[in-house]
């Protein structure tokens, strides 16, 4: 578990908080909206601006909400896309009447995972989301899921939250949704113990990781320990909590202690990075001996056929891998240089063996995650 001294806890005051809400917390057993869900959000949010925070909203339950109107949730992605147009109108209507009943003016922002890769596209939606800060004006952001595809599979809303935290240069990512926080292993099981605080590098959550979905959301613990490490590589801090825990708001910006705190490290990544570690679904692993662990972590070089020792599945030239130490531990993940058949016959070889000079991944196409 993570040292964090008293107060340690408490966002820093004046700067920004980006709140996630996942679709459990916002929908009825049924699927559709449900109004007091709404209500509790756009309240707790309001006790933020009130408290000095200005506050973006990430909000999931478009999907779910159009689901109710089809009748059904569907299973092909076409099908979603249209549930996610259809319920994003319902969804922002209920938060523009909320929040309007508060004297707040909202705003819609609809964004997608590859935004890191693209410079353009990530300083106008930085530029977007801080004038309308400066103006008072509540972001809420959602996933584009009428035009994202994977994502829509993936539960992706907990990493755009971390892509926003890092946007707007967040004091604090709040993830909110239908448990108390992270558990040591599943709840369910009787014999997991509630976790306060972990280090965003603490192995515990290499285990944890995996999780599965809810009934009405998309997401799981995976997604929202990956949106909390995303996030710590830009130096903000991650409380995951129960969006209807009384309370739950005025005890984070005391500083007080509920749900799970994520401490973030030292190390800041650049957007670049970012998408390197975290925009895409890695499509395999390589495995690499200690000498390239310790080339690759201590001398920021990169990653040579030498130093290879296994390949797990099969991806093309430039696909995003794991790289991953001889005892799983992942190193880092990067864009590789050939595909894996290419790399199999190059691993544990010399490049002047080979005749191909080439890297499997140049160091500038690829991030350490390793303890910053």
């Amino acid at each position: 578990m993570a040292d964090i001294r008293p107060g340690r806890r408490k966002p820093p005051s004046r700067m920004p908080i980006v709140l996630k809400v996942g679709s459990s917390s916002l929908t009825l057993p049924d699927g559709g909206i449900d109004d007091d869900a709404i209500l509790r959000v756009t309240e707790q949010v309001g006790t933020l601006w009130d408290a000095g925070f200005p506050t973006v909203l990430v909000s999931s339950g478009a999907v779910a909400a159009g689901s109710a109107v089809l009748g059904r949730r569907p299973r092909d992605t076409t099908g979603l896309q249209v549930a996610a147009a259809v319920g994003q109108t319902l969804l922002m209507a209920r938060y523009n009447r909320a929040f309007g009943a508060l004297g707040l003016t909202v705003g819609q922002v609809l964004i997608t995972l590859d935004i890191l890769s693209m410079r353009s596209q990530y300083l106008h939606a930085r530029g977007a989301l801080q004038r309308m800060l400066e103006n008072s004006i509540v972001p809420i952001v959602n996933e584009n899921d009428t035009v994202a595809v994977e994502e829509l599979k993936m539960g992706d809303n907990d990493r755009v939250a971390a892509i926003v935290s890092h946007l707007v240069g967040a004091g604090m990512l709040v993830i909110l949704t239908d448990t108390d926080g992270l558990y040591s292993a599943d709840p369910r099981s009787g014999e997991g113990e509630p976790i306060s605080v972990i280090r965003h590098s603490d192995p515990l959550l290499d285990r944890l990781a995996p999780g599965t979905a809810g009934p009405i959301g998309s997401g799981g613990v995976g997604t929202k320990i990956e949106a909390a490490r995303m996030a710590a590589w830009s130096g903000i801090p991650t409380v995951i909590a129960r969006s209807d825990r009384t309370g739950v708001i005025d005890t984070i910006i005391r500083g007080g202690e509920t749900g799970t705190y994520v401490a973030p490290g030292d190390t800041k990544l650049s957007a670049w990075k970012l998408w390197l570690a975290f925009g895409q679904q890695p499509s395999g692993t390589l495995r690499i001996d200690d000498g390239a662990v310790r080339a690759l972590a201590r001398r920021g070089g990169s990653l040579l056929p030498v130093g290879v020792t296994g390949v797990d599945g099969e991806f093309p030239a430039e696909a995003s891998v794991e790289v991953r130490s001889r005892t799983g531990v992942l190193v880092g993940k990067g864009l590789v240089t050939s595909d894996s058949d290419q790399v199999r016959e190059r691993m544990g070889k010399r490049s002047t063996d080979t005749g191909i000079p080439s890297e499997v991944i140049h160091r500038d196409r690829l991030v350490v995650l390793l303890d910053g």
